[in-house]
């Protein structure tokens, strides 16, 4: 199940026109901006692709992680994106158990 822009909820996001973030396109060095819409969407889809099987409540949990709980250090999308690879399990995704 892709996540959408309407399975957002609870905060405010900018919605730039550019959509260059792709399925197919790994998170790379630009720098992450957790109140850009189309960036956070693009993180949830690619760990979704990468893991399979996410529901929506699960990509509402990587959401809230990404806002509020990684490390403001995490500077670039492929730093997020590794930080939450490598604790799939941690974050409550496949235990239901926030953990951070």
């Amino acid at each position: 199940m892709t996540f959408l822009k309407e399975h957002l909820v609870s905060h405010h996001y900018n919605w730039s026109a550019e959509t260059t973030h792709s399925i197919t396109n790994p998170p790379g060095r630009r720098i992450s901006d957790r109140s850009n819409g189309n960036q956070i969407l693009h993180l949830i889809n690619f760990l979704r692709h990468s893991v399979s099987n996410l529901t929506v409540n699960d990509g509402q949990i990587i959401k809230s992680l990404i806002i509020k709980e990684l490390p403001a250090q995490l500077k670039s999308e492929l730093a997020l994106f590794n930080r939450l690879k490598e604790n799939i399990y941690i974050i409550g995704i496949k235990n239901k158990t926030v953990i951070f």
